[in-house]
């Protein structure tokens, strides 16, 4: 990297030994440098809005105002890319919380020098502050309060004002019994897969399998997260048969398939960088099937899921990418409509009705 500028990082962090590890895992990077230290959640906002770091590495468990609250704050009225640095990979509802609020990553904190996986877990928090620092983050409104329904937190659907339902279906619309849904996504996807859950009612008629890109050690933490904030039981994908109306979260580092009589977890390389891939999981739909499948492929970077998802699209299934206008990052999304593996697009507000008409109509393979 010599001669390119580095990325600024301002550490979000109340321990000084903590602060001390995290300044030197940053300064041992040659892409990062330091840009300052926060103790605080009020400090953290003050050094922003005066420092203007690149990205901000943000503990959750902060004295003051916590993690979530930083964030919800940043990103109306200073946006910032924000990855989340966890300690207790148990207790994940207010990174999660940070997540749904528009905070990009969650990453495991370094700990001590003295533990054996070091220098793994330092450099994954450094290539994930490098990569999040790419993303042009924008300013997000004001939340509704008084229990509407993107207030954070409420674990229910609230009151919020009706989302307008999405573009008629083409006139080739027929009855079809689809069987299974298929969701994959990645930076950003925390908050897009509440937003879309949470428009499914209870007794929504199929299985739905979903692929997050999340480090290992949280998948658990966020399955449970998820089903405590959206209407349908969630739960770790297993070898086991699924049930119609529950959500099935890949696990860390397996790939997850799905076929008529139940899913099966398989360990294999990684497929687009990622295990679990989306590739994976949409492909096993496509061939166990074909038309009956719907896939919906969410924010992210890289490619992952676009050609499983076009996969789908050659055996009849109705694929879903979600559109610019709402995604995090839209490479994923985008890669599969640039191979031609998408039926539409869609704003992350109008898929879950979308997937309502599905249902209850079908649509005729194109």
């Amino acid at each position: 990297m010599s001669g390119a500028r580095k990325i600024r990082v301002l550490v979000v962090e109340d321990s000084p030994v903590v602060q001390q590890l995290l300044a030197h895992v940053i300064g041992e990077d040659p892409r990062l440098e330091l840009a300052g230290i926060a103790a605080s959640g009020e400090q953290a906002l003050r050094m922003v809005d005066s420092l203007r770091p690149d990205v901000v590495s943000l503990d959750i468990r902060l004295p003051g105002i916590d993690g979530f609250a930083v964030t919800q704050r940043l990103m109306r009225d200073h946006p910032v890319p924000i990855v989340v640095v966890a300690s207790d990979v148990r207790d994940l509802d207010i990174p999660m919380r940070a997540l749904q609020a528009g905070a990009l990553a969650v990453v495991e904190k370094p700990g001590s020098m003295a533990r054996a996986d070091y220098q793994t877990v330092a450099r994954h928090l450094c290539t994930q502050l490098t990569i999040m620092s790419q993303v042009k983050v924008i300013r997000q409104r004001g939340r509704p309060r008084n229990g509407d329904e993107e207030s954070p937190g409420n674990g229910g659907r609230g009151k919020g004002a009706a989302v307008p339902p999405p573009p008629p279906l083409p006139p080739s619309v027929v009855k079809r019994q689809f069987r299974a849904l298929g969701i994959t996504a990645s930076t950003g996807g925390p908050a897009a897969l509440v937003k879309l859950l949470r428009g499914l009612p209870t007794n929504f008629p199929l299985p739905v399998f979903v692929v997050q890109h999340i480090g290992a050690p949280f998948v658990a933490g966020f399955a449970s997260w998820l089903g405590s904030v959206t209407p349908l039981p969630v739960a770790l994908a297993s070898d086991a048969p699924h049930r119609p109306g529950h959500v099935y979260v890949a696990p860390g580092e397996l790939h997850l398939t799905a076929e008529p009589g139940g899913m099966r977890l398989v360990h294999g390389d990684p497929v687009c960088g990622q295990r679990p891939s989306g590739d994976v999981l949409f492909s096993s739909l496509a061939s166990a099937f074909g038309a009956a499948a719907i896939g919906v492929l969410l924010t992210g970077m890289g490619e992952d899921g676009a050609r499983g998802l076009t996969d789908m699209r050659r055996a009849g299934a109705y694929t879903i990418a979600e559109h610019a206008s709402t995604a995090v990052i839209h490479s994923m999304p985008g890669t599969a409509v640039r191979l031609g593996g998408v039926t539409e697009e869609l704003p992350i507000d109008k898929v879950a009705a979308r997937l309502l008409e599905l249902v209850s109509t079908g649509v005729e393979p194109s």
